[in-house]
Order: structure tokens, then C-alpha cells, then sequence
């Protein structure tokens, strides 16, 4: 007699949304939940170096950081080859065995190679059952962000579930037209809204509906209503040329309100441009290290990091920016 097949794949699903939209905080909350404590985090990073995953704070062996590119382009195969060889140290016990497995994108991925590539490659699909996508949208920064960034509307379009975050520090009638706006390209989304606290981890990945459409009906194909999604298509595959990314370390501790002028100063100026600006800083005064965000003109309010990060007082600050240059910022 023959034995029962009895292996179950594993939930896989993806985190997506643009520069500074919340999702690394979202992760960090529900990844601190009991119940999802025996989760492999896959993150992507765009820029120089992996920052991401010191904000998550969760230990090197459940944590991958694939740097330098987008996962869309530079380095697509290298995000079916990770998947794979997870499923490989787990089968052979060489990793602490996990229950499921979520993709962090980068900020400025199309998330459309990224979900043909997780639900079509057999030695993946063998191993993990995709489950959704689930998109972030900032709730101050998001209406211009839509308006202006092809990528951020490409990932709301092509979601399963979206979320409002910063929505403490949003107001109700500003939520209420960015909802209308995001279901207005997605209107099969489930939005639900976040503050500083989280959303409850079940209420994000429960029940999503999974469907992958890569002609989705809502779209206006005359451009009218949302952005041609051939023109978004060809647009999202020149992020070298459009983006670049660059970091400073500093050795010495720096001086908060010094610090907080000039970047409030350089916002100002060049907020536009600067997309996301993120950093862990060795701040004179603070017993551990701040972590602080900002997105175009907005700065969000800093937060201390409850385990150090820093190595020989070292800060470190990441920029990813559209058509300007590092040196500009330097000076």
C-alpha cells in the first residue's frame, strides 16, 4: 500500500510598497508577535548597503538581505535561488526549521516579475504556497507619491491587500480620499489602516485573496484614471538611471539639533528629490541608537532601537534619491 503524501507547502507572501511607505516597521511589529516567531524574513535592499535588517531586529540566521538592485532587475535570479536554498537549509536542518516565509520588495520594485517568477518556478512552488501581497501606502506621503511614482501605482494595482500606515499622524479626510484614491486603481483591495502601534499580524495575512491579474480591469488602457500600464512597464526598468543610492558613516557621535537642522534644511530644499532618507545614528546623550525616516519633505518622529546596532560608534545614513547628486547633498 501506498503512503499518503502528507507534505505541506509553506505560506510564502510579499511585502511591497514605496520608499518610507512603513513596511520594514510593519514587519518588526508583527514579527515581535508570539505566534510568528518561527518566520524567515527575505529582504531586498536598493542601495549600497542592507540597512533594512538592523531595523527589523531580528537575529542574521532568519534574516536574508540581498543588496544592490532591485529585485525586479538586477538581481531577479538571485531571488529565486535564495527562496530555493532556504528550502534546502531547511530541509537539511542546517537552519532552524520555519513555518513561513515573507518577501520584503524593494521600494522601488514592480512587483509583476517578482510574483510570475515566486508562482511559477516549480522548484520554488514545490516547497511554498504563495498566498498574497500584501502593499503599504504611506498615509501623508501617499496621494503624491501615487501622483508621481509609476512603481508606487504599479504596486497598489497589483496587490491583494493594502494598508495605510502613519494613519496616527494622518487626518481623517486625508485617509479617507487616499483609500478612495488606492481603490480607485484596485478596487478588489481589502484597506485597512495602521498607526505606531501595528495592525494584529492575522488581520494581515488572513484571507487574501490571491489571484494574480496582469491585465487588471480597473485600468483605464487610454491612460484615463491611472497611469497606461505599458508606460508604467517601461518606466520601472530604468531605476539605474532614474534612482541612485548612496550612504555616509560617521565615527563620532553626532549633535541631535545640529543634525536635525540640516536635514530638515536639505528636505526643504530638496525633498522632491530625495525619496527616502533612513538611518541609525549614534546620537551624543542617547543610551542606543535612533532610527530615523524620512520621505521627501516629511520627516517622521525618530525612535530609539532597543538593542544596539552601532559597531565602534559608527552612524550611518542611506539615501535613495531621483536625478540628484550625492555630492550636492555632501556639500
Amino acid at each position: 500500500m501506498k503512503r499518503a503524501n502528507t507534505y505541506t507547502r509553506l505560506p510564502l507572501y510579499v511585502i511591497t510598497g514605496f520608499l518610507g511607505s512603513g513596511k520594514t516597521s510593519l514587519l518588526r511589529h508583527w514579527l515581535e508577535s508570539e505566534e510568528f516567531l518561527d518566520t524567515a524574513v527575505l529582504v531586498n535592499e536598493f542601495g549600497e548597503i542592507g540597512l533594512d535588517h538592523e531595523l527589523i531586529e531580528k537575529s542574521e540566521e532568519d534574516t536574508v538581505v540581498l543588496k544592490g538592485g532591485c529585485i525586479c532587475c538586477t538581481i531577479r535570479e538571485d531571488l529565486a535561488t535564495t527562496v530555493r536554498r532556504l528550502a534546502d537549509l531547511r530541509r537539511t536542518g542546517k537552519i532552524k526549521a520555519f513555518s513561513r516565509l515573507v518577501i520584503e520588495t524593494s521600494g522601488l520594485a514592480d512587483p509583476v516579475p517578482i510574483l510570475v517568477t515566486l508562482k511559477s518556478d516549480p522548484r520554488i512552488t514545490q516547497h511554498f504556497e504563495f498566498k498574497g501581497t500584501i502593499v503599504t501606502v504611506d498615509g501623508i506621503a501617499g496621494a503624491h507619491t501615487i501622483r508621481s511614482q509609476v512603481e508606487s501605482v504599479r504596486q497598489v494595482i497589483f496587490a491583494n491587500r493594502a494598508v495605510i500606515t502613519k494613519c496616527d499622524l494622518a487626518g481623517d479626510t486625508e485617509i479617507a480620499k487616499l483609500r478612495a484614491k488606492i481603490l480607485h486603481l484596485n478596487n478588489s483591495l481589502d484597506v485597512i489602516c495602521s498607526d505606531h502601534n501595528g495592525v494584529v499580524a492575522t488581520s494581515l495575512f488572513d484571507d487574501l485573496n490571491n489571484e494574480l491579474d496582469l491585465n487588471p480591469p480597473n485600468v483605464d488602457k487610454n491612460g484615463k484614471g491611472a497611469p497606461n500600464p505599458d508606460q508604467i512597464q517601461s518606466n520601472s526598468t530604468e531605476h539605474s538611471e532614474r534612482f541612485s543610492s548612496f550612504f555616509w558613516e560617521f565615527k563620532y557621535e553626532l549633535d541631535w539639533t545640529a543634525f536635525g537642522v540640516w536635514l530638515t534644511a536639505l528636505l526643504h530644499t530638496h525633498g522632491d528629490r530625495i525619496l527616502r532618507v533612513k538611518g541609525i545614528l549614534n546620537v551624543s546623550g542617547s543610551r542606543t541608537p535612533v532610527a530615523v525616516h524620512g520621505v521627501q519633505h516629511i520627516v517622521y518622529p525618530p525612535t530609539h532601537m532597543t538593542r544596539s546596532s552601532i559597531k565602534s560608534q559608527t552612524s550611518r545614513l542611506v539615501f535613495v534619491v531621483e536625478d540628484l547628486s550625492p555630492d550636492l547633498i555632501r556639500s
